[in-house]
This record gives structure tokens, C-alpha cells and sequence, in this order.
């Protein structure tokens, strides 16, 4: 029997990423605030030593290493259904080589039964922060309890990963829920040549 589920989550689509200097001007700015400490954080490996603490100290020389087969799996759980606009995640390929995520998959759900892909996206040698918008295809708005993501693939076929840091945005006034994506307050016209040299398109 299919479960019914509010704001259902929408189909997937293709992500528009940004390599931009600061992804945090829109936190000090007020627009946006990080969710991430209001969250379980569960992880499907790691190596001891190399886990959530690591992932989430603001450290830039530490990481998330996992110790498993791939998919790479980071589940973020809200106590109660939260507006997402981003996540930021921060990768150094001129350290991690073929540790280095080269494909994620964003996913999203009230639970684990219900998760669905909301996002693909294709890294070519990041280093330093990306910014992921996330959104809902059916109202501009994803709100949720569950986040995943889900690395599918590392750079030169590595089978495990690094990711340094993640970070979690959520609009400051819930009134705003889609503010700064789809919007002139985040820019989307994202052809610099960074942007150009870490991501593709799928």
C-alpha cells in the first residue's frame, strides 16, 4: 500500500552547483542559518577515527573517510520536517586524489522507506567548498525530514571516500522557505571558470 506523504518529495532533477568563494555570506548576511547541529547524523562506514566528529568539526584538515563498498552513505535526520535551501559540502582532490567524490546523488524522504533522488551531481577534481541548491520540483520549496547523500562514485574508480566538511542551510525566517534559490538573491548564472572546471551537468 502506497504511503501517503505531506509535501510529498519531488522528482528528481538536475542540480545547479556553485564553486563560489563564500558560501556563507547569505548565513552572515541573515537570510540563511545552518541546520546541521539540529540533526542525527548516521553514516553507512567509516574508518575509526575518520567519522562524524571529523565531518562536521569546521576543520579543514580533517575528513569523513568511509570503510566499506560504494554507495557511501551520510543520512542527516530532523526531529520535525525542515526547510532545506543548500548543502555545502567542502572536497580537496589535490589532497584526497582518488578518495575524491566524483558523482553524489541528493535524497530526501519523510523516512527511510520513502527516500526518493532529488538531485544528481558530477564533480570534476573539486577542491574547497560547493554549493549544492536543493529544491522541490513541485512547489520551489523542499522541506523534510530525512537528507541523504549518497556518494556513488570517487575520481579514478576509488572505492572510498574523503569529504572534509558538510554543512547544512535552511532559510532564517520560515516565511522565506525557497529564499536565495530561484531568486536574484542567489546568483544562477554560474559560468565562471571554476564552476566550469569541477562540475558537470547530468
Amino acid at each position: 500500500m502506497h504511503r501517503h506523504v505531506e509535501n510529498e518529495v519531488p522528482q528528481k532533477h538536475e542540480s545547479i552547483p556553485s564553486t563560489t568563494l563564500d558560501p556563507f555570506e547569505m548565513v552572515r548576511m541573515g537570510f540563511l542559518r545552518e541546520v546541521g547541529n539540529q540533526a542525527i547524523w548516521t553514516l553507512s562506514s567509516c574508518k575509526p577515527g575518520f567519522g562524524v566528529d571529523q565531518l562536521r568539526d569546521d576543520l579543514l584538515d580533517t575528513y569523513w573517510q568511509s570503510d566499506g563498498q560504494l554507495p557511501h552513505l551520510i543520512s542527516i535526520q530532523f526531529k520535525k520536517k525542515t526547510v532545506i535551501a543548500d548543502i555545502c559540502i567542502y572536497t580537496d582532490y589535490r589532497m584526497d586524489e582518488s578518495y575524491t567524490p566524483s558523482r553524489l546523488s541528493i535524497r530526501a524522504g519523510s523516512s527511510y522507506n520513502d527516500i526518493q533522488e532529488i538531485e544528481t551531481v558530477e564533480f570534476h577534481e573539486p577542491n574547497g567548498w560547493v554549493v549544492i541548491p536543493v529544491k522541490s520540483a513541485k512547489n520551489g520549496v523542499l522541506k523534510t525530514f530525512l537528507l541523504q547523500i549518497a556518494v556513488i562514485s570517487n575520481h579514478q574508480n576509488g572505492r572510498d571516500t574523503h569529504i572534509r566538511q558538510i554543512k547544512v542551510h535552511s532559510p532564517a525566517d520560515p516565511l522565506f522557505g525557497g529564499l536565495g534559490h530561484g531568486t536574484q538573491q542567489f546568483p544562477t548564472n554560474f559560468t565562471t571558470r571554476e564552476f566550469l572546471q569541477y562540475t558537470t551537468l547530468r
